[in-house]
């Protein structure tokens, strides 16, 4: 028996699944979990010594690989000042200051701990400025473990969704409607139908827990105009994509497309934190002081505006802009998604990739899908062969088939290439 299992088998008597968050169990692929015992620049070791190049990258946060000295620096100058003080410190105000430069959308945040808690805010916000109950978010998407949130399709066309946890009574879920991604007609029957009752429109402009689907243009173009007429607001969930595909999150990039586009209220984390936690929702002024203090929309946290993780973002926040670096890190990922896709041409093997910023995701699917239940239709057991192949062959890609790539500037050429020799190496097994 090796380090990783032994310690799985001591996890599971103190820890429920022996993970402290589902996907890490490896349940969806089978086998046992690598114990990650340290990381450096693109890559990870296990408990068995075992090193990986790393395309999860804590799933997303670490843009510039792990361990960017700099990023470490700060931290240590940051810990060495104090863990946490319960109270305001000057360096909140600078990394708000610094998201709101770089995303204009908003004019004010609040920073929080976790992206669940920041959509899960978002959402309260939204009820408490329309005075509604109703939200619409689509299949496919997800914005952290919220009741309300926990939600799967109904049976028709724009009805209510169904609780998908144990634990989350059926009235919780009964003002969420859940609608396809990507599907304009029946975004336009839901406001047709509800529109005076919907709060807010919650979505991914990149859904990435259904591996990665992009929003249509007029997709997004549908909801914008759609929450605006019916007097609603539209919540953009860049926890995985906001700084990681491109510097003005996937909002800028839908910007270039819809004449004046903007959301509401956003929803970040994951980049802003550099890998420490901590998350921020933000919007219009006058949205946003509606929050506690000033209005009646209570949200609050012990560790919000950590100074540790405020220095570690901010220090991350400050290197991704430097001149040609998100230009660097596109070129990387689409070498890596294109490569993929070559080789798995080359072999025989169904598949189809798509890429943007530092963000990738790939199908064993023919073409590209563009919601949930074509997402649905890859096979469960190829995907497995191929992750546990790369797994074996020293590359880790996320341990589920819904779930996105990640890919860090510390990522090189080298890397790209021993990944599509390994690749190869599968895809020849699976045709």
């Amino acid at each position: 028996m090796n380090h990783n299992q032994q310690l799985f088998q001591r996890a599971q008597r103190s820890i429920p699944g022996g993970v402290n968050s589902p996907v890490r169990a490896f349940k969806a692929v089978g086998g046992t979990p690598a114990f990650i015992r340290r990381a450096q620049g693109a890559y990870m070791w296990d408990a068995d010594g075992q090193r990986y190049i790393d395309y999860i990258g804590s799933w997303g946060p670490m843009i510039l690989g792990h361990g960017h000295p700099q990023v470490l620096d700060a931290v240590v100058q940051a810990a060495r000042e104090g863990l946490s003080f319960g109270a305001p410190t000057e360096r909140e105000i600078e990394l708000a200051e610094e998201i709101l430069r770089l995303m204009p959308s908003m004019e004010m945040l609040r920073l929080v701990n976790s992206g669940t808690e920041a959509g899960m805010s978002a959402i309260r916000l939204a009820r408490g400025a329309t005075g509604r109950s109703k939200i619409i978010k689509f299949e496919g998407c997800y914005h952290g473990h919220a009741d309300a949130l926990l939600v799967k399709a109904g049976s028709g066309l724009a009805t209510f969704g169904h609780a998908t946890s144990a634990g989350v009574p059926p009235e919780v879920v009964q003002d969420t409607l859940v609608l396809e991604y990507n599907n304009v007609a029946q975004l336009e029957e839901a406001f047709a139908r509800f529109g005076p009752q919907i709060a807010c429109l919650i979505m991914e402009p990149i859904a990435g827990n259904m591996n990665f689907v992009r929003a249509s243009v007029p997709f997004m173009a549908a909801a914008r105009r759609l929450t605006r007429e019916a007097g609603a607001l539209l919540i953009i969930d860049e926890v995985m994509t906001g700084f990681r595909v491109a510097l003005g999150g996937a909002q800028s990039l839908y910007a270039q497309h819809i004449p004046g586009f903007a959301p509401d209220l956003t929803v970040l984390g994951k980049v802003i934190g550099g890998g420490m936690p901590l998350a921020a929702f933000g919007g219009a002024r006058t949205i946003m002081e509606r929050l506690a203090p000033l209005g009646g929309v209570y949200q609050a946290g012990t560790l919000s505006g950590n100074p540790v993780a405020t220095a570690c973002g901010l220090s991350t926040l400050k290197l991704i802009q430097q001149p040609g670096f998100y230009e660097r890190l596109a070129e990387r990922t689409r070498a890596l998604a294109r490569g993929l896709q070559a080789a798995a041409d080359e072999a025989g093997v169904p598949f189809a990739a798509d890429s943007e910023g530092g963000m990738f995701g790939f199908f064993l699917l023919p073409e590209l899908p563009q919601n949930y239940a074509q997402v649905m239709q890859s096979e469960a057991a190829r995907f497995n062969q191929f992750f546990h192949g790369m797994l074996g062959r020293g590359v880790y890609f996320a341990p589920a088939l819904y779930e996105a790539g990640f890919v860090s500037a510390a990522h090189t050429a080298e890397d790209v290439q021993a990944t599509l020799a390994a690749a190869r190496e599968v895809f020849a097994q699976m045709a």
